[in-house]
């Protein structure tokens, strides 16, 4: 594949949809061809899955949690990045396999070798070119979501969010290719840090 797969990670509430689009613009405009897409969805297979998923009023297990998330990643995956990079286009994705690993490995307890094994079924062994994880203090993920809707996992206790922010650390540390940003700083700032790293590895 000729192209580079970029991820944006990180809890709820971090600014990964404002980063992801700003990069979005700004690559568009340093004229790369670039396709922005998102997990759970992005397909419209993958799309109906989301509903499922982040719908408050379903009651999901654990274990069907993440085989739901798998299953819209595989369909994401092959129907729509695969192609892309190999088309020679950058791909921006919110969230990817990382996810499973934080919310459902570190948040929901289940075995990281059976999260691991999902992943990799799912994506085929596509791994992202970059990853970059967004954690901000808690008092900004409450604030913002005074004005905000919340959907059934932003909804879970503070336990499963404190599991799921360390797991979010841990996994900075062991990941290839993936770095750590504070999003407690400006939109600005984040946004030099975004392309900073671009440079640094190489995408751009």
């Amino acid at each position: 594949m000729t192209g580079k797969f970029i991820v944006f990670e990180g809890p709820d509430r971090g600014g990964k949809s404002t980063q992801a689009n700003l990069l979005r613009k700004a690559l568009q405009e340093a004229g790369y061809s670039v396709v922005l897409t998102r997990e759970p969805g992005g397909t419209p297979v993958a799309e109906g899955i989301r509903k499922i998923l982040l719908d408050p009023a379903n009651h999901v297990s654990p274990r069907a949690e993440l085989l739901l998330y798998e299953a819209s990643r595989a369909q994401h995956t092959e129907e729509k990045i695969i192609p892309a990079l190999a088309d020679g286009k950058i791909v921006i994705c919110e969230r990817y396999t990382m996810s499973s690993c934080a919310y459902q490995g570190y948040g929901r307890g289940i075995d990281m070798e059976l999260v691991n094994t999902a992943n990799n079924i799912a994506t085929n062994g596509l791994q992202p070119d970059l990853t970059l994880v967004f954690l901000m203090s808690d008092k900004y993920f409450l604030k913002r979501g005074e004005y905000l809707f919340s959907d059934r996992l932003e909804l879970e206790k503070d336990e499963f969010r404190n599991k799921m922010r360390e797991g979010y650390k841990q996994l900075v540390k062991k990941t290839p290719n993936a770095v750590l940003i504070d999003a407690d700083n400006t939109v600005e700032e984040i946004h030099a840090k975004v392309l900073a790293y671009l440079k640094e590895y190489k995408i751009t």
